[in-house]
């Protein structure tokens, strides 16, 4: 892995970076950053003194909506690093039916494929076109007889030459070519371990082998078809395999939230299958540190970052095995949100739920203004729906906001060229009798 591709950001550039997206966890923002920079020293240092240090793996403790998922996404997002979120309650263990633990390192390797396959192929787009505009150029100038003179040779280059530039300028687009698609069988290994995703794929094959297939197209829809074949030929797949497990490996963040989920507290007596403990026992090799086979290769999961969150309302940390908490050494506690908390939410994030629901009318024509009473007004009921009924944090937002705009959104094709205003009472309209409602606010809010 290349140095550059941790971006050399230093923590409090990180920070920054975040809280245009969340607001404050500072706590929270700054653990995470100290783990990222740490990653990046790590690479500078000798390859025997790399292999010595492991991630501090984080645990996060907060209510729903308060920022955990969204901390670890964007931060992930910013990087260019392979990064899930995976549910500790949805995995069971060894022996039952369902998902193993290995199947999210096996996930991870899938998602570092994906997002190490779309960067080869912007740094290649080039080649990947010129694969299509020559393979269609073929197709519309015959090939030259054998036996042609040197002359004739020199005049088809020419001539070949000059049909290829008008393909890729589109000048051809609208006539009709016929082109030979490979139909690959449709295959998803769906986490699988790598013996049992060989023999479901086996049985696809035989279901449905791989078929050649003849369409007659427009040229311009023949360089869409012909995108997926080109890939495939003009990338260097075994590099893009190569790579994708280098950054799994070394740069990988896995997700777990609802680890709270799986911890057994003193007054949880039940032991359904598969037990919570159970789940533990298998998740802790995997944090620790071991070998996953996966279709792509086997991976290391020593210095994949491992973050876990949860509620923990019903648990305490504590309730989780001790093997498994010594794993997670960095523990920050992110704090409930408050109306002012949300107010910033509404108005200082980039990209807000406003801002997306302004762009959004405003293809419709329709300018739409929030004064700022309304927007207090949404954060202050938007808080009162999450004492009243389950606490969400900022998701509630969505909800308020989208029953306040409600009628808005379904008749904007009627207010063209108009300017609406979002006000206070609207808002106190819309919502106050639903968030006193305590029933109607636990279904509709």
């Amino acid at each position: 892995m290349q140095e550059n591709e941790f971006q050399a950001l230093t923590p409090p550039q990180i920070v920054e970076y975040l809280d245009e997206y969340i607001i404050g966890q500072k706590e929270a923002k700054k653990t995470i950053a100290i783990a990222l920079r740490n990653r990046y020293r790590r690479f500078l240092l000798s390859k025997e003194l790399q292999e010595e240090i492991t991630p501090k793996n984080i645990l996060m403790i907060g209510s729903t909506g308060v920022g955990k998922t969204e901390i670890a996404r964007r931060m992930a997002k910013m990087l260019k690093l392979p990064f899930i979120k995976v549910e500790a309650s949805k995995y069971t263990e060894v022996g039952f039916v369902g998902r193993d633990v290995e199947s999210m390192i096996r996930d991870l390797v899938n998602t570092s494929y994906a997002l190490v396959q779309k960067e080869f192929q912007e740094e290649n787009l080039e080649q990947i076109e010129d694969y299509i505009i020559t393979k269609i150029t073929k197709k519309l100038l015959p090939p030259l007889p054998s036996g042609a003179t040197e002359e004739k040779k020199n005049d088809y280059e020419n001539s070949f030459i000059g049909m290829k530039q008008k393909v890729k300028n589109g000048d051809m687009d609208h006539l009709k070519i016929e082109i030979e698609i490979n139909k690959k069988s449709d295959f998803s290994d769906f986490g699988l371990p790598p013996e049992l995703s060989k023999a479901q794929e086996s049985i696809v094959k035989i279901i449905a082998p791989n078929q050649s297939v003849k369409k007659e197209v427009t040229i311009k829809e023949a360089k869409e078809l012909l995108h997926s074949e080109a890939l495939e030929n003009s990338l260097d797949q075994e590099a893009i395999k190569i790579e994708a497990l280098k950054r799994a490996e070394n740069g990988g963040i896995v997700f777990i939230d609802e680890i709270d989920k799986i911890a057994l507290s003193n007054k949880d007596s039940s032991r359904s299958d598969p037990s919570k403990e159970g789940v533990q026992r298998d998740l802790l090799p995997i944090v620790e540190g071991s070998n996953v086979q996966t279709k792509l290769g086997q991976i290391k999961t020593d210095h994949i970052l491992f973050i876990a969150a949860g509620a923990f309302h019903f648990s305490k940390p504590s309730d989780l095995i001790p093997e498994l908490q010594g794993r997670f050494p960095l523990r920050v506690e992110l704090s409930n949100l408050t109306q002012e908390a949300m107010f910033q939410i509404l108005t200082k994030t980039k990209n807000s739920i406003l801002k997306q629901y302004q762009a959004l009318l405003e293809i419709e024509g329709v300018k739409l203004v929030f004064e700022d009473e309304a927007i207090l007004e949404l954060a202050k009921l938007s808080i009162y729906a999450n004492q009243k009924t389950e606490d969400i944090g900022a998701r509630r937002l969505h909800t308020t906001i989208e029953k306040v705009l409600e009628e808005i959104s379904f008749n904007a094709h009627d207010h063209k060229g108009e300017t609406i205003t979002v006000t206070a009472d609207l808002v106190r309209e819309k919502l106050a009798h639903l968030v006193e409602n305590v029933d109607l606010a636990r279904y509709i809010l």
